[in-house]
């Protein structure tokens, strides 16, 4: 298999060079990258969660650093290390209270008890404790426990087999069932758009006007679906100036049997009147239910929430970013090109010097993004289902481990 080290510079690369774009594509590429990572990652007898986390941790800071606006990298990376450590705290509770889960491998009946794992068990108990239970926790059944295998003081079970044994086969069980988990990540990833397109007949009826800003893929397969359960409406298409990505998002609705009208970004006020939805996409989605949008979108909020119409962003649990607008890792905005603005040459006259500056009289900025904060924002539809901005918090506690909210290292245990 080619080099760890290669494949992730390589992919570094591409992010600084902006050559990934879409949160969707960074995502899946991000998560099929870590994959690798784990799959060639040699882990101790001991401690092997803790050496898929540093490992983990050491990409994710490459990758994270090479592109600090794309927030979805530091999505996966925190994702896969909750991965591991949910993980290793399944088979450490196997380990110790010697569980038959359903539907697991026969082996975990049979796993010697470890003397390392009740310190991990119950660090990961203390975790568990300081986060409220959700629904999904609460309707799942509890395995009974039962008694300890039998271990005699030379280290061997009355089986014949060694420590050392034990601890290789669940090292080898722990890499296997993350790599599990990380391919069924990748196929939400894959699949996040079929998923909320699902919900769009319950959100739009019939002779409706929808409005829309920028391109999204979400967006377009959500309004194809509304209209394959035989809804009749229209949509508003705001051209989303100045790379008019809206003209393209008309195209592909128009092919698609859609019946789309293309407006501009400065009339958004003055037919926000006759809007009965709001349906945006998103970049990102931060913890206090804030979204980082397309720039313009800011402006659209404010408009729908003057005149009282509903503003839902759709985005897939991949977005979900467990930090906050005013975390020093999070950069809100990229400046893009100004030939976005201006062509080659023209104003050439006003980027002169003047004659007591150094810089230029004339500037041009160009942001990609706007920030929406969660009182503008009426609902998420996720691949999950609906939510409302002060539920985010609760996401970010089932998809997230706060130990992984700052990346960084943990020492192995060399015993």
């Amino acid at each position: 298999m080619p080099d760890v080290h290669s494949i992730v510079n390589e992919f570094a690369n591409k992010l600084r060079k902006r050559k990934i774009e879409g949160s969707k594509a960074t995502s899946k590429q991000t998560a099929e990258l870590l994959r690798s990572v784990i799959s060639q990652q040699r882990v101790p007898h001991t401690n092997q969660a803790g050496a898929l986390i540093n490992a983990i941790s050491a990409v994710g800071e490459q990758l994270i650093a090479a592109n600090p606006v794309e927030l979805a990298v530091g999505n996966i990376v925190r994702r896969i290390l909750h991965i591991i450590r949910e993980e290793d705290l399944s088979l450490a509770t196997a380990g110790i209270g010697g569980l038959n889960i359903p539907g697991s491998d026969d082996e975990f009946e049979d796993e010697q008890y470890d003397p390392v794992l009740p310190a991990a068990a119950a660090a990961a108990a203390a975790r568990s404790t300081l986060r409220p239970p959700s629904l999904q926790t609460l309707l799942e059944d509890v395995p009974h426990s039962g008694a300890a295998p039998h271990t005699s003081s030379s280290g061997v079970d009355s089986e014949g087999k060694s420590k050392s044994a034990d601890r290789s086969s669940r090292s080898k069980t722990l890499k296997h069932n993350v790599i599990e988990a990380v391919n069924e990540l990748i196929l939400d990833i894959s699949t996040c758009h079929e998923q909320i397109a699902e919900q769009a007949v319950e959100h739009i009826h019939h002779n409706e006007i929808i409005l829309t800003l920028g391109n999204s893929k979400t967006v377009v397969e959500f309004l194809c679906a509304a209209k394959e359960k035989k809804r009749t409406f229209r949509v508003f298409v705001a051209e989303g100036s100045p790379r008019y990505q809206g003209h393209v998002l008309a195209k592909e609705l128009v092919s698609r049997g859609l019946q789309a009208t293309i407006i501009t970004d400065s009339a958004v006020f003055a037919l926000i009147s006759r809007v009965n939805m709001v349906i945006v996409g998103a970049h990102a989605v931060m913890a206090n239910g804030g979204v980082i949008a397309p720039v313009g979108l800011h402006m659209v909020a404010l408009a729908a929430k003057k005149h009282a119409v509903p503003f839902v962003v759709l985005a897939g649990i991949h977005k979900l970013c467990p930090l906050y607008p005013h975390h020093p890792e999070v950069l809100l905005n990229e400046l893009k090109f100004p030939s976005d603005l201006l062509d080659f040459g023209e104003f050439s006259d006003c980027m002169d010097f003047g004659t007591d500056s150094r810089s230029p009289l004339l500037h041009v900025v160009n942001p990609a993004f706007d920030y929406v904060p969660p009182k503008l924002v009426s609902l998420f539809i996720t691949d999950t289902g609906g939510h409302n901005p002060s539920y985010i918090y609760r996401l970010i506690a089932d998809y997230y481990s706060a130990e992984d909210l700052v990346l960084q290292r943990r020492p192995i245990s060399s015993s």
